[in-house]
C-alpha cells in the first residue's frame, strides 16, 4: 500500500514522504539502482583481470626471451662472472708448469694403474654384458632375416662335420660370459647387502667367481 503525507517543517513550504508496507515498493527501486552498479562493477572486474593476464604473458614472454639471448649470447652469460683473482691465475700457472716438467699426465688413465684382479673383474664384467646383450640382439635379429628355421642352420653346421674339440671351444665361449656375469653377479649383490669389502675378502671372492665360472662353463659345454 502507497500512502502519501504531508509534514511541516520550519520551511513554508511542506515536505512530502513516501510511505509503504513491506517491500513492495523498495524492492523493484532497489533493483533499478543496483542493476547499472553491478553492470559497471562486473565490467571493472573483467577488463582488470584482462589487463592482470595480458601483464603476466607479456612479463613471461620477456622473462623467456631474456633467458634465451643470455644462452645465446655468450657475452652476456659471461658478464656477470666473477674475474679469477691474480694469486690463483699464478698457483694455477705454477701447478701446469710443473706437471709440464715433469712430463706427468693431467688426469690419471689406465695406463698409469697397477692392474689388480678386482680391476680385471670389473672390466670384464662390463664386457660380458656387452657381449651377451650383442649376441641376444644378433640371434633375434637373424631370426627375423634368414629365411629358414633354427633346426635347418643346427643341421647345417653337424653337417661340416667340425671336431669335437672346436665345438667344445665354441660351447664353452658361448657359456662362459653367461656362467660369469652370473657369478659375478651374485657377488655384486652380496656388496650390496655390505658384505665382503675387505680386500683379502675382495680377492677370496674373486677367486671364487673364476672357479665356479670355469667349472660351470666346462660342464655346460660337456652337454
Amino acid at each position: 500500500m502507497l500512502s502519501v503525507t504531508s509534514v511541516k517543517n520550519n520551511s513554508s513550504s511542506p515536505r512530502f514522504t513516501l510511505k509503504t508496507s513491506g517491500i513492495a515498493l523498495w524492492s523493484p527501486l532497489l533493483l533499478v539502482i543496483k542493476m547499472p552498479l553491478y553492470c559497471v562493477y562486473f565490467s571493472l572486474s573483467v577488463s582488470i583481470r584482462h589487463s592482470q593476464s595480458s601483464f603476466r604473458l607479456l612479463f613471461c614472454r620477456h622473462v623467456g626471451q631474456r633467458c634465451l639471448w643470455t644462452r645465446l649470447s655468450p657475452s652476456l652469460s659471461m658478464r656477470h662472472v666473477v674475474p679469477m683473482g691474480t694469486a690463483a691465475k699464478e698457483e694455477m700457472a705454477q701447478f701446469c708448469d710443473k706437471n709440464t716438467q715433469s712430463n706427468r699426465p693431467m688426469s690419471p688413465h689406465i695406463t698409469i694403474y697397477k692392474w689388480s684382479l678386482p680391476m680385471l673383474m670389473s672390466i670384464a664384467h662390463r664386457g660380458t654384458g656387452v657381449a651377451m646383450s650383442a649376441g641376444v640382439s644378433l640371434f633375434g635379429l637373424a631370426a627375423l632375416i634368414l629365411p629358414e628355421q633354427f633346426p635347418y642352420y643346427l643341421a647345417f653346421v653337424k653337417s661340416l662335420s667340425l671336431g669335437p674339440a672346436l665345438i667344445y671351444s665354441a660351447k664353452f665361449a658361448l657359456a662362459f660370459p653367461l656362467t660369469y656375469h652370473t657369478w659375478n653377479g651374485i657377488r655384486h649383490l652380496m656388496w650390496d647387502m655390505g658384505k665382503g669389502f675387505k680386500i683379502p675378502q675382495i680377492y677370496q671372492s674373486g677367486v671364487l667367481v673364476l672357479v665356479l665360472t670355469l667349472l660351470s662353463s666346462a660342464g655346460l659345454a660337456a652337454m
